[in-house]
């Protein structure tokens, strides 16, 4: 293999596990604060791209500047689903096993309304970027990933600078780390998780937007994105910021090398035999719990 491809290899890869990273840094995020995992991320993904689908062939609203009009509108979706479902289990015995069964439960309803209101049909968009590549230092680069991933890094230096910088992420981290002194403290924690978890939501449904352009939508797409997600968190370490991001990025370059090396349809089987042999090695994952926001 020539130097040239093991770079064109690596760049796609480093492109596609940033789309990743963006996929599970919600899921990571509201586990690390909330303690809670939720089973029906990748069904909220799905809402995002269905949501992006229909802007875009009704209004012809560009995939990316529809999350200006997603993110918002998944920010209230997220705290109504909070309030009315999420935190009358926090608190209560048997809360990890209650949210999981109700996230659970949550992601089936949202597949079998989707598969009733938009049948099972594949549907996918095509943009002025579909098709089409950058040449940059001699490497080929597909516009859509590259876009994708420069918006990637958009949102995960916002949310590191809201989390490391500002009074609200001093709250969230402090209420990450140790709930009761965050109270003693005078912070509001059912705000601070409402925010959190309306946060996950919206980042997911950022999430959608910049891969429908790049993967077809239909019910049950989320089911494959939602394992895709916890492989991501669980191999950087749950909870971790960081961690989501290192994570998204080894997969897609395993799922690169893979498809070249071997075939696309075995990438996935690579990146699941990678996460058994890192859980086995290191079961807390790659930065584990002393890397959480």
């Amino acid at each position: 293999m020539s130097m040239h491809i093991l770079l064109q290899i690596i760049v796609s890869g480093i492109l596609l596990g940033g789309i990743y990273a963006l996929i599970s840094i919600g899921l990571n995020l509201i586990f690390g604060v909330i303690k809670i995992v939720n089973l029906a991320h990748g069904d909220f993904l799905m809402l995002g791209m269905y949501g992006t689908f229909f802007l875009f062939t009704l209004y012809k609203v560009n995939p990316y500047l529809s999350t200006l009009i997603i993110f918002p509108l998944f920010l209230v979706l997220g705290i109504v689903i909070f309030q009315l479902m999420i935190k009358p289990l926090l608190g209560k015995r048997e809360t990890e096993v209650n949210t999981i069964l109700a996230s659970a439960g949550l992601g089936y309803v949202l597949q079998n309304l989707a598969l009733m209101m938009w049948k099972s049909d594949f549907r996918a968009i095509e943009t002025a970027l579909t098709g089409k590549s950058i040449k940059i230092a001699g490497l080929m680069l597909s516009s859509t990933r590259l876009w994708a991933f420069v918006i990637c890094v958009i949102v995960a230096l916002l949310l590191y600078y809201i989390l490391m910088k500002t009074k609200l992420g001093a709250n969230i981290r402090a209420v990450s780390q140790d709930t009761d002194a965050a109270t003693l403290m005078g912070i509001n924690v059912n705000m601070i998780y409402t925010l959190t978890f309306a946060a996950g939501i919206g980042l997911v449904g950022i999430a959608g937007c910049i891969i429908m352009p790049i993967f077809n939508v239909y019910p049950t797409v989320g089911t494959y994105f939602n394992t895709l997600a916890f492989v991501i968190v669980v191999l950087g370490g749950l909870g971790s910021f960081t961690g989501a991001l290192v994570g998204g990025l080894i997969i897609g370059l395993v799922e690169t090398f893979a498809g070249v090396m071997a075939s696309a349809e075995l990438a996935q089987v690579f990146s699941l035999l990678l996460f058994l042999i890192i859980l086995f090695v290191k079961p807390e994952g790659i930065l584990g719990k002393a890397a959480r926001v």
